[in-house]
């Protein structure tokens, strides 16, 4: 770290962010002293009525406020009451960022770039009309509040689409991204049960088209509960339905069931604040991935915040986010709309069919707010890319990094290489709240490897083993933590009726705090760092992998007896390395291993195939049994062992010590 910022944004800049504004406005208001940015977010913790009640006035937020408090208190932060009287329709929150768009419904509200050069755009006025379309076919089928619309889909209009007809006639949205195969698709949506399945005919990555018909093939035989298959031609324009018939489910392809719904209007279904509105998915570390209840009025509000004021997303601003539609950033990448911004989708690579892809993007839609992964800007420094020098950015004012923790590398190339008056805000929340726990903040310096403060409305901390606050011990390393509610906390899990699993996943670590597997440390700046994971979810490329997923799809070969994965910290980023234990007698040689590959490329996604895999003669177990992922973590990255005593057999530790395998 240093003491001399990168960045800092001129007074007349700062005084022009709406995060500004909205601080000027409540201290004006509510007569309270908020001399700064880092005021307003002490105040927002300590008075989250009043926070939470500004935020939905100033959205503005579509709907009815009700009469009661903004914030109830309860026992136990998850319990947390949020607007009791309020109701509301996300979708319509989001069209309605039509009203704010400078030119209104004819402007642009999605704007869609392939990576093989296909875009396509839809205004405000078309976009509302596609989305009554859908919402009318799902009437027609049956569904309502509570049943569940599910996508696998690549990240393209037709799956923003999806999700507001969703929402309009008050289902659940969940989606995931079409490079995940049958196994992973099915330990996802099977759990939830969908009414409707939205598909791809394929999708494209890496110059080369990836049909999936077979496959639905397979996720629509595992989905029993279907009442109507929608097949959207992504690279077929007419793809063949011959083979996805199913008992008790109508089959469409999506144009026609478009074209026969053009022109309807359904009402929007104002639903109370808790209702459920999506469901995302865990990494899946010790089984099948956990499905996230969300409220769609919590993840509104939550991302109002991050949009507007730590962001400051504008009407008519044109926003990108690499992403997939298997990750939490599409669901805040499409909620910008609620703003009055265009969301720019790019589905593909981002290095092809050249390697400043995104940079193009960029420059050729007028990219105001450029998101994307550190591992993208380590891979563009790595390159060589300035993008300074090679393109037109004059209209960015904004990057947000998350996935994984920006080095100082990637801050000093940002400034150096690619924009020196951009605000670079390194981000980091998850799946868990869909959204941010730490931020960036447009009106204060950037310090090179830090993240600048805790979103607002979010009592963040660092504790140590102890539970005690490390807040005034700079770069001391503990558990990220936050110690009160949020609208974006989850209702519930999937299937977790009493909470046990909820309550497991966040609040066993410190009684009444949120503990979320972060480990962190604050800065002299009154920033954080976030030094990666603290529990055994994998981080790899800025995408969270459960070890679960990956140990079923090896130990069904025949030469594994078991594997255990981590997550090595590489290269500035993160890389999965898998041990595997053999079956006595069989031998993991250059085949086996080329097969755990393909096996976890085709089950589960690209992104679940390590980097390393190394064979070894024992894995550590708890004493109950279960494998010591941490500890094996901790000796490969030189750590002390956490509770060597837990272990049954901690003599295997040695295996793990110094290995050659994993020093390139």
């Amino acid at each position: 770290m240093t003491d001399a910022p990168l960045w800092t944004p001129s007074p007349d800049r700062a005084s022009a962010t709406q995060l500004d504004a909205f601080r000027r406005t409540v201290g004006h208001e509510l007569d309270v002293d908020l001399a700064d940015s880092v005021a307003l977010h002490a105040w927002s913790v300590a008075e989250p009525a009043r926070f939470w009640e500004a935020v939905w006035a100033t959205g503005p937020v579509v709907g009815s406020r009700g009469s009661e408090p903004a914030v109830v208190p309860a026992v136990g932060i998850r319990n947390t009451g949020f607007f009791p009287g309020a109701r509301l329709n996300f979708a319509e929150n989001l069209l309605a960022g039509a009203t704010l768009a400078p030119d209104g419904s004819t402007g642009c509200a999605l704007a869609f770039v392939r990576e093989d050069g296909v875009r396509r755009t839809m205004t405000w006025a078309q976009l509302t009309r596609a989305a009554h379309a859908f919402a009318a076919h799902l009437h027609e089928v049956g569904v309502g509040p509570g049943d569940r619309v599910a996508a696998w889909m690549p990240n393209t209009p037709e799956t923003v689409v999806a999700m507001l007809g969703t929402s309009l006639v008050g289902g659940v949205f969940t989606s995931t991204s079409p490079d995940f195969g049958v196994a992973g698709v099915l330990d996802r949506f099977g759990q939830v049960e969908p009414t409707v399945l939205v598909a791809a005919d394929g999708y494209v990555y890496a110059t080369k088209e990836q049909p999936r018909l077979d496959r639905l093939a397979e996720v629509v035989e595992g989905l029993p509960g279907l009442r109507s298959v929608v097949v959207v031609g992504e690279l077929d324009d007419a793809p063949d339905l011959g083979d996805l018939a199913h008992p008790g489910a109508s089959l469409a392809t999506w144009r026609d069931v478009l074209a026969r719904h053009d022109g309807a209007t359904v009402d929007p279904v104002r639903l109370p604040f808790d209702a459920h509105g999506f469901i995302l998915y865990s990494s899946g570390t010790t089984g099948k991935p956990k499905c996230i209840v969300h409220r769609s009025a919590g993840l509104l509000l939550k991302h109002l915040t991050e949009h507007r004021l730590h962001c400051d997303i504008r009407p008519g601003d044109t926003v990108l986010y690499f992403t997939t539609c298997g990750w939490m950033m599409w669901n805040w990448l499409v909620s910008v709309l609620a703003t009055g911004a265009t969301a720019l989708l790019y589905d593909g690579s981002p290095f092809h069919p050249e390697p400043a892809r995104l940079w193009d993007l960029a420059q050729d839609e007028g990219v105001t707010l450029f998101g994307t992964s550190a591992k993208y800007l380590d891979a563009a420094r790595k390159a060589g890319l300035v993008p300074r020098e090679t393109h037109d950015l004059s209209a960015l004012r904004t990057i947000t990094s998350t996935g994984s923790p920006l080095a100082v590398e990637g801050f000093e190339y940002v400034y150096r290489d690619v924009k020196a008056d951009v605000h670079l805000a390194s981000i980091s929340g998850g799946t868990d709240i869909c959204g941010c726990f730490v931020i960036g903040d447009p009106t204060r310096p950037v310090y090179a490897g830090e993240i600048q403060g805790p979103a607002l409305g979010v009592a963040v901390d660092v504790y140590d083993e102890d539970g005690r606050s490390l807040r005034t011990w700079p770069d001391v390393r503990g558990e990220l933590v936050c110690t009160n509610g949020f609208p974006s906390m989850p209702v519930q899990f999937w299937a977790d009726p009493d909470g046990v699993k909820y309550h497991a996943a966040y609040f066993d670590r410190f009684p009444d705090v949120w503990a979320h597997g972060d480990f962190a440390s604050w800065t002299e700046h009154g920033g954080l760092v976030i030094h990666g994971r603290s529990d055994a979810t994998l981080n790899a490329g800025g995408v969270r992998i459960g070890t679960a997923e990956i140990y079923r799809q090896v130990e069904l070969l025949p030469q594994v007896h078991e594997a255990l994965a981590i997550g090595q910290e590489w290269d500035d980023d993160t890389r999965i390395v898998l041990f595997v234990r053999p079956v006595e007698g069989a031998l993991i040689d250059d085949a086996v291993r080329q097969e755990i590959k393909r096996v976890l490329r085709e089950n589960c996604s690209p992104r679940h195939v390590p980097a390393r895999i190394v064979v070894v003669a024992d894995l550590p177990r708890t004493r109950s049994g279960k494998l010591a992922e941490l500890a094996v973590a901790d000796v490969v990255h030189g750590r002390p062992v956490r509770n060597v005593e837990a272990l049954a057999n901690p003599e295997s530790l040695d295996l793990f010590v110094d290995l050659t395998d994993l020093q390139a």
